[in-house]
């Protein structure tokens, strides 16, 4: 299979798979999703499928450790010679040699405006704290959990009425947006390959910095 195309990893529902699926169905992406592929029975996997994406899945129970199932995970994507590598809620945290081996093609969406809040409850941390904003951000997958270098985010008023989940929801509807134009701008400007970003490079953040379509606006400076 052709190389110009996405592999998108999921652990559960694959929204923002779907997402990703749809944008390349309509031409808001430039290359095609050419699989799914899951650690363990997903949700996402049957949508996918109803789209006609081919899917995979490796339940990690299934091998004797992580470097069997980060063997067969390579082998999984290496078969559909992906562009990029989406990580799409994918809950499996993957060694530094797997990261490397793939250095420059995979990017993570996180729930929060990176780098507040690296890990798990996002949403709860960033009411606890008061924010008057929280968000999603896109970046590239490196070593260190969610701490490799932003490429877009959504920012995201947080309510006086929210809950931890109300602000979930809120925040996931603008990852559906973010992470198809976030690879839109990835695919039309390969910037950072090797995961090297500016100290005080600002990521583009959706709604100020992209258009109705997803497109990254001109720079006026």
């Amino acid at each position: 299979m052709s190389g110009e195309g996405l592999v998108v990893l999921v652990s559960g529902r694959g929204s923002n798979a779907l997402a990703i699926i749809d944008a390349a169905a309509c031409g808001a992406l430039p290359i095609p999703v050419h699989a799914v592929i899951a650690d363990r029975p997903a949700a996402g996997l049957e949508r996918a499928a109803e789209r006609s994406i081919d899917t995979a899945m490796l339940p990690r129970g299934a091998f004797p450790g992580r470097s069997e199932f980060e063997t067969a995970l390579s082998e999984a994507i290496a078969g559909y010679r992906p562009k990029l590598i989406a990580l799409a809620g994918f809950m499996r945290v993957l060694s530094a040699e797997f990261v490397e081996r793939h250095a420059g093609r995979m990017v993570n969406i996180h729930p929060s405006l990176l780098p507040k809040y690296r890990g798990l409850d996002t949403h709860a941390r960033a009411l606890e704290a008061g924010d008057a904003e929280h968000g999603a951000s896109i970046h590239w997958v490196t070593p260190e959990l969610d701490a490799g270098p932003v490429i877009a985010q959504a920012r995201v008023p947080v309510r006086e009425d929210d809950d931890a989940q109300i602000l979930a929801e809120r925040v996931l509807e603008q990852e559906h947006r973010l992470y198809p134009a976030a690879l839109a701008l990835l695919l039309a400007n390969p910037v950072e390959t090797k995961h090297e970003s500016s100290p005080n490079r600002t990521p583009p953040v959706l709604d100020r910095d992209f258009d109705a379509a997803g497109r990254q606006l001109p720079s006026c400076s």
